[in-house]
């Protein structure tokens, strides 16, 4: 059986060989009976022609009916049709034993001979020249193909070595990351340890603080590793991907910012363990945000954070009062909250947030919990 890739004629042309064929075949069986429609002969030339039309689901079949109605009446229109096919589809043996059954059968059965008759052309040019165009046309089909298949091989090396380049900028930026920011925060927690063996002479407050700046500066080490992981890795998802917060890393936050000096009545409800990763990961962060932007905009101001981890959704609530805005907050990205609507967005939840009263900040988070995001849960 042929397959579909096969078809390659347009309808109408196939429509237009059945017509043409069917009708001269027709015709010359009409002739051949003595001008009588009803007779077996011109049934026989109806049925060849339009035999054709599934001679590419079909073909032995057709094949045969073909050959037996040119060896038996001497039509030989569907039987050129029927070489051609053969030819152009590669089946040149099946090709020839059917024009040479049909021309022996003919001169065997028919005495009239109709395929034998003399023409100043030869009796076996018509046969060979349909043999001849159908392999030109087939061997053309198959090369347009091979080229196709050439161009698109071509797109993907193409495609695979743009996938290469990308890989290679992302290795040098993690380079260079390393090579700009892991000495100069290596250098800050080493003199913050220095400061820190020296603590029992230092005030409290300042003892306090230089922990702190160490405790922070050890972890913005571990995560620029964890960032370059990230670039140097393909896989992101892979065993060098990022760390995922567990289920003391909020306390810890929360813990770090108080220790900043900052006023926070903090409320956690809910199971974390019973969230998936990228929901823990999307409670951290914006709790993150919410309390580095309060530090900025609102200094000294006391901060609510309500955070309860579903199901049916996570729920995040962080607001404070007035305050004062704070020297570093001077230059802002906005890059925070368009990044972490975007994250929400990404998970199917909603993020809002803007001034209350009296020149207070507010910000919700909902994050809906899905069948078939609780199940990967860690």
């Amino acid at each position: 059986m042929l397959s579909a890739v096969e078809r390659t004629w347009p309808w109408w042309a196939e429509v237009l060989l059945l017509f043409g064929v069917g009708a001269l075949s027709v015709q010359e069986a009409y002739v051949g009976a003595g001008g009588t429609l009803a007779s077996p002969q011109v049934a026989l030339a109806a049925a060849a022609g339009l035999s054709l039309a599934v001679r590419h689901r079909w073909p032995v079949a057709v094949s045969a009916c073909t050959v037996a109605v040119a060896a038996f009446l001497g039509i030989a229109l569907p039987l050129m049709a029927v070489l051609f096919h053969l030819a152009y589809v590669g089946r040149v043996t099946v090709a020839v034993a059917c024009a040479v059954c049909a021309m022996a059968g003919n001169l065997v059965l028919q005495e009239q001979h109709g395929l034998w008759t003399t023409r100043s052309y030869g009796p076996l040019l018509l046969p060979v020249a349909v043999l001849a165009l159908g392999l030109w046309m087939g061997g053309r089909r198959r090369l347009v193909a091979s080229l196709d298949r050439q161009v698109e091989q071509l797109r993907v090396e193409r495609e695979l070595r743009a996938e290469q380049a990308r890989l290679g900028e992302r290795a040098r930026i993690a380079a260079e990351m390393h090579d700009v920011l892991a000495h100069r925060l290596s250098v800050l927690a080493l003199h913050a340890g220095a400061l820190q063996r020296r603590a029992a002479v230092l005030p409290a407050p300042v003892a306090d603080r230089v922990d702190l700046l160490r405790t922070t500066s050890t972890e913005a080490l571990r995560d620029l590793r964890d960032v370059l992981g990230v670039l140097r890795d393909s896989e992101p998802d892979g065993e060098h991907g990022t760390r995922s917060p567990g289920p003391r890393d909020l306390p810890t936050l929360l813990h770090e910012a108080r220790t900043a000096g900052q006023r926070i009545d903090a409320v956690v409800e809910g199971d974390v363990t019973a969230v998936p990763v990228s929901h823990r990961l999307a409670v951290h962060r914006v709790v993150q945000e919410a309390l580095t932007n309060a530090r900025k905009h609102a200094s000294g101001a006391a901060v609510r954070v309500v955070v309860r981890y579903g199901p049916p959704k996570s729920a995040i609530e962080v607001s404070n009062e007035a305050g004062t805005r704070a020297g570093l907050a001077e230059v802002d990205s906005g890059y925070g909250l368009a990044g972490l609507t975007e994250r929400i967005a990404s998970l199917g939840g909603r993020l809002e947030y803007g001034p209350t009263e009296p020149g207070g900040w507010r910000l919700v988070a909902e994050i809906p919990l899905h069948d078939h995001t609780t199940s990967g849960a860690t």
